[in-house]
């Protein structure tokens, strides 16, 4: 079935100051904001991954956690986590690793949403 994919993926989460998390977002991972609408009160941005955004849309009150987790690819987990903790990130725990497969390090966003960043262990051939 053809349902006419384009590529493209708007990953959205909810937040409770749209301008605090672009900083943020701005901040820690480098995104650039692609266009924020005040009175729909969303914005998205643009991520390091052609075609893939990420949305953000303020409200009032969170009203869950984890619906959507972000979880961005990064090359050395250990070296982004002692980043984002020099930065005031709090992390959830310790860095798992899965020996030769995967490193996943979780933390927070201001709003408290999950976000993880995991290494691929797995050797290329």
């Amino acid at each position: 079935m053809d349902l006419g994919y384009d590529g493209g993926l708007t990953c959205s989460i909810q937040v409770t100051d749209l301008d605090r998390a672009i900083k943020w977002y701005g901040n820690m991972f480098g995104f650039k904001t692609l266009y924020k609408v005040d009175q729909m009160a969303w914005a998205e941005m643009a991520t390091h991954i052609p075609g893939v955004n990420l949305g953000l849309g303020q409200v009032e009150t969170i009203t869950g956690r984890g619906n959507c987790k972000l979880t961005f690819g990064v090359k050395d987990a250990d070296k982004t986590r002692k980043m984002l903790e020099a930065k005031g990130v709090k992390f959830d725990g310790d860095t798992m690793e899965i020996p030769g497969m995967v490193k996943l390090a979780t933390f927070f966003d201001p709003d408290s949403n999950i976000v993880m960043v995991y290494q691929d262990l797995q050797s290329k051939h």
